[in-house]
């Protein structure tokens, strides 16, 4: 029995940006089209709304999804149900064909990049339209880029999705177009583009607040040598991976501190509105997952998931947990993109992975808004490149094809190489260790702007701001961590009044106290902060687009990184806007 056409008026309304797509889709016409949108943005939705235009009006009789793992088979798989298209999740490549009660199937980019032929002669057999779900990884290698290449160059309709920067590398993605720009390079061009600032404008993903740790770091090098450093302040990309890979050394004090200060951040957000708020820990590696696991239950008294790979089992529990409201769960990268968790709201960023593509990937399982005022908050090491990609959440990147290296990016083969399995290496190798590392609170980051000041893990200081209220609005953040940063600065003038009080009335006047390179570098950028509001509430742009602009014109970093003559000149050039 053939499956029966979807009703499309049984379909859920759509958002603005969808209807938008939609239009501009069927008006068109063509047979590529690539959208980018957010993650939490509802691209399935949209993706299986023209599929069933098009199965409805005749212009195709099957669909094919293409995902990147086995479990988000099954989830594009539930949501077509939900919608009246049934795909076949548990199609196999030696199965050839789908039953006949089946719309199409779902099948991974490895499936296809083992047995291109199976799916070409799929496709050229009924009139296709194949949806490319996070479509960046058909360039993950050759083979895959080849496959999806010769397995649906002639599908009737090609529907590429992406909620994530492009791929950092040249590989040409299959079916994107590229446009060639005034510098002579190739930039993929999307048709429909929804970026996380219009998500945020309309209320459909949360606010992010990133909380950076920093703190004292010391380890012993392969050769011997004991050095130490404190995390996030310049040094060479070599020592920036030996001290971040010593913070998240499960046996040291870093890990513990910000686990418990993740896991009081995630009681403020059940406490305040979100019961079933959870956490998750996102790891290096397997033996790294299960050790954080037992340090969250050590901290936390209740025993955390864990998802170590994308095998049989993973599915299933990833499901229970969404299910349910248990506390933490431990994954090692598996949880990072496409997977649907909406009450994930407090994560630890505690992978050696720092690409963009990665980190927005990470970041994306986050900020799913179910209800208005819902926020997120993600802790993560501060690490110049990780505090540069915080800072800019809303940026919209293209794949740009033969662009040079960026020299002041962070190397992920560096951090890989210090992160080496010891078993497996040379006795070199093996005589480094990590000695010891404490966390504190070096700033928090939201809309691209930089707050507060260091504050040591388990203080009161540190507590304002994990004591921030759960729901809130954007703008509501921005004033509250304005106000919280005020406050502390104002203690800290008293501390150092009272420090430097005259000992007697008659004692002479003492000078003032310089302030440090790093109190300076805070002032300025609450200075700067306040200015930005200010503009904002004029003129109506969000606080990252003007933080951006003065980038553009001035240069450096974000505010996070920027030096002190930095920020100075931003100070002078936003006076002047």
């Amino acid at each position: 029995m053939a499956a029966r056409m979807p009703a499309i008026e049984t379909f859920p309304a759509l958002r603005a940006w969808q209807r938008k797509a939609l239009v501009e889709y069927l008006r068109r016409r063509d047979p590529d089209f690539t959208a980018v949108a957010t993650p939490g943005a509802g691209k399935t939705t949209f993706a299986l709304r023209i599929a069933a235009e098009l199965l409805a009006d005749g212009t195709v009789d099957a669909v094919t999804v293409v995902a990147p793992t086995e479990h988000l088979k099954s989830q594009w798989a539930d949501s077509a149900a939900r919608v009246g298209i049934q795909l076949d999740a548990a199609f196999r490549n030696a199965d050839l064909h789908s039953a006949a009660d089946f719309h199409g199937a779902v099948v991974t980019y490895a499936q296809v990049g083992m047995a291109p032929l199976v799916h070409r002669r799929r496709t050229l057999t009924r009139r296709t339209l194949v949806i490319l779900d996070e479509i960046h990884h058909a360039g993950d290698s050759r083979s895959w880029g080849d496959g999806v290449k010769a397995a649906f160059e002639g599908a009737e309709r090609r529907l590429m999705l992406t909620g994530t920067p492009f791929r950092s590398d040249d590989n040409p993605i299959p079916f994107v177009t590229y446009e060639r720009g005034g510098d002579g390079l190739l930039r993929s061009r999307a048709d429909s583009v929804y970026g996380y600032s219009d998500a945020l404008r309309d209320g459909v993903v949360r606010p992010v607040l990133f909380l950076a740790y920093s703190g004292e770091t010391r380890w012993r090098t392969n050769a011997g040598e004991e050095l130490a450093a404190r995390l996030g302040e310049p040094m060479t990309q070599d020592l920036v991976a030996q001290a971040w890979r010593t913070a998240l050394d499960p046996a040291g004090d870093w890990m513990p501190q910000v686990l418990r200060a993740a896991d009081a951040r995630l009681t403020v957000l059940r406490n305040a509105g979100m019961p079933d708020a959870g956490g998750l820990v996102i790891a290096s590696d397997q033996q790294t997952a299960r050790s954080y696991a037992k340090l969250i239950e050590q901290v936390t008294g209740e025993r955390a998931a864990v998802v170590l790979s994308d095998d049989v089992g993973a599915s299933a529990r990833i499901a229970t947990f969404g299910a349910s409201d248990q506390r933490w769960l431990v994954a090692v990268r598996m949880v990072s993109e496409g997977v649907d968790i909406p009450r994930l709201a407090v994560g630890v960023y505690a992978t050696s992975a720092s690409t963009p593509l990665y980190f927005a990937q990470a970041i994306g399982r986050f900020v799913r808004a179910r209800r208005p005022g819902e926020t997120a908050s993600v802790f993560l090491p501060s690490v110049p490149h990780l505090l540069g990609l915080a800072s800019e959440m809303e940026a919209e990147r293209d794949h740009v094809l033969g662009k040079p290296k960026d020299d002041d990016g962070f190397d992920d083969g560096l951090l890989e190489r210090a992160q080496r399995d010891e078993q497996a290496s040379g006795e070199l190798e093996k005589r480094f260790a990590a000695l010891s590392a404490t966390a504190e609170l070096d700033q928090v980051i939201f809309d691209g702007a930089s707050f507060g000041t260091a504050a040591q893990a388990g203080t009161p200081e540190e507590e304002e701001y994990l004591g921030l209220p759960g729901l809130l609005t954007a703008d509501q953040v921005s004033l509250l961590l304005t106000k919280r940063q005020a406050e502390q600065l104002a203690a800290q003038r008293r501390r150092t009044a009272a420090r430097t009080a005259e000992p007697a009335a008659a004692a002479p006047t003492a000078p003032p106290v310089p302030m440090s390179a790093a109190q300076r570098r805070v002032a300025l950028r609450r200075q700067l902060n306040a200015l930005v509001a200010a503009r904002h509430h004029r003129t109506g742009q969000p606080h990252g687009k003007i933080h951006a602009e003065l980038r553009r014109l001035c240069g450096g970093p974000p505010s996070a990184q920027a030096t002190i003559e930095q920020l100075e000149e931003r100070i002078a050039t936003v006076q002047t806007l």
